[in-house]
């Protein structure tokens, strides 16, 4: 396998690690393979849609769910850092409402599996960051939601000590309690 799977907090988020192999040339890993991804995850997705975000310190993305057409999103960053949150927003779920974030670097090359009916996020941490994700199905704005990225019900500690910049859509997210949510 040319990468390890880690459940998270959240068995059904999972954090992949590739292998990476490097020398004084620079270095070399597997991003993304259909069949080992199916292999080792157990989750079996076609990714339709490729997405890449450029942003500086201190913009927070999110949280974005689509509540028709919900998205898998498979994410890594390929420069800078930023720390990733997925929010469960499944009622049925033993988890629904609970968050787990990760730190995503250029450096440790991790990725984040966040499956269908999560909310999700992030915060760049470094001067900037690009971010890379695929997704199981086409972004509709009509379908578009933003979840309150500082919603006390849910109580996300966000790794900053400074207000971060938010889009307009971002700064009217709705709380969990008004937010429309998956069965």
């Amino acid at each position: 396998m040319p990468f390890t799977v880690t459940p998270t907090a959240i068995p059904d988020v999972l954090v992949l690690e590739p292998k990476v192999f490097g020398d004084a040339r620079g270095f070399f890993y597997e991003s993304f393979n259909a069949r080992d991804f199916a292999q080792g995850t157990g989750v079996d997705v076609q990714f339709v849609q490729d997405n890449h975000s450029k942003s500086a310190k201190g913009v927070l993305r999110g949280l974005h769910y689509q509540i028709q057409h919900p998205q898998g999103k498979l994410v890594r960053v390929v420069q800078g850092s930023v720390f990733d949150v997925a929010v469960d927003l499944r009622k049925s779920s033993p988890t629904f409402g609970r968050w787990v974030g990760v730190e995503l670097t250029a450096e440790n090359c991790r990725q984040l599996w966040v499956p269908p009916g999560f909310a999700h996020g992030f915060v760049v941490l470094s001067e900037t960051a690009e971010f890379l994700y695929k997704t199981t199905d086409y972004w509709y704005p009509e379908h578009e939601r933003s979840l309150l990225w500082n919603d006390p019900a849910i109580g996300i500690e966000w790794p900053i000590d400074f207000a971060p910049q938010l889009a307009a859509k971002d700064q009217a997210g709705k709380l969990l309690a008004e937010a429309e949510l998956f069965d």
